[in-house]
């Protein structure tokens, strides 16, 4: 009788399935920020900054377990703002950061 093969372990569901392993520095210090290009008018440089602050709302949302943009009312999502040190975001910005989740999904 031939000798079976050996076969290769499953990995666990909790195991990574990474061929590599995946380096981790700790603890994590965010990036350095670079300046902004001179030379924009001021509603360039206004329009960016306000993607910036929903970007970063919309994720400590996504984060927090609100996943769906009917649950990001205005009172939570500038009670977010307050938890991760953002300055309390107008309703423009408000109605971005639901529109980020409404289409990062």
């Amino acid at each position: 009788m031939p000798a079976a093969a050996p076969q290769k372990p499953q990995p666990k569901p909790t195991q990574s399935t990474a061929r590599r392993p995946v380096l981790l520095d700790l603890p994590y210090a965010p990036l350095e920020r670079s300046p902004l290009p001179p030379g924009r008018d001021r509603g360039w440089y206004i329009t960016h900054n306000r993607r910036l602050k929903a970007m970063r709302l919309a994720i400590a949302l996504l984060d927090s377990g609100v996943y769906v943009p009917n649950q990001a009312r205005d009172e939570t999502i500038r009670s977010t703002a307050l938890k991760i040190g953002v300055h309390p975001p107008s309703d423009t910005t408000c109605h971005m950061v639901r529109a980020l989740m409404r289409y990062c999904r």
